[in-house]
């Protein structure tokens, strides 16, 4: 019944630093229209950008800042995307280490944003 995720919703605690992030580190584009919700393009997906206190309706219940945690899967050799990360003042928190994703067995690092939110970042092999 269920093809794909087309969008998730992040909230942050300023628009801004958190859009800036994903763009600098992980090379999101940034789309949006005034009244719209910020969005963050990468592959055929989006995450959606609230700001605590300005979100859109309808919502989660809570929306809360830092409560996200989603895995990525990307092309480039993991060791590359380390040092871009690096590069960017980013702090690997666990990896390169192996756990089983959707379509099996993968490597990924764990990192997180401004707002605490746990990223994964995955390469299958």
């Amino acid at each position: 019944m269920i093809d794909r995720i087309d969008h998730l919703v992040l909230t942050g605690r300023c628009l801004e630093a958190t859009c800036a992030f994903y763009e600098r580190a992980l090379g999101f584009r940034r789309v949006g229209a005034a009244m719209r919700p910020a969005a963050l393009t990468f592959g055929r997906q989006k995450n959606n950008v609230h700001e605590v206190g300005h979100t859109f309706d309808p919502k989660a219940v809570a929306p809360t800042s830092g409560a996200g945690d989603f895995c990525l899967v990307i092309e480039r050799p993991l060791d590359e995307v380390r040092a871009h990360l690096e590069s960017c003042g980013v702090a690997i928190e666990l990896g390169p280490i192996e756990r089983e994703g959707a379509q099996g067995r993968m490597m990924l690092m764990y990192f997180r944003d401004p707002d605490g939110n746990l990223v994964e970042v995955s390469r299958y092999d």
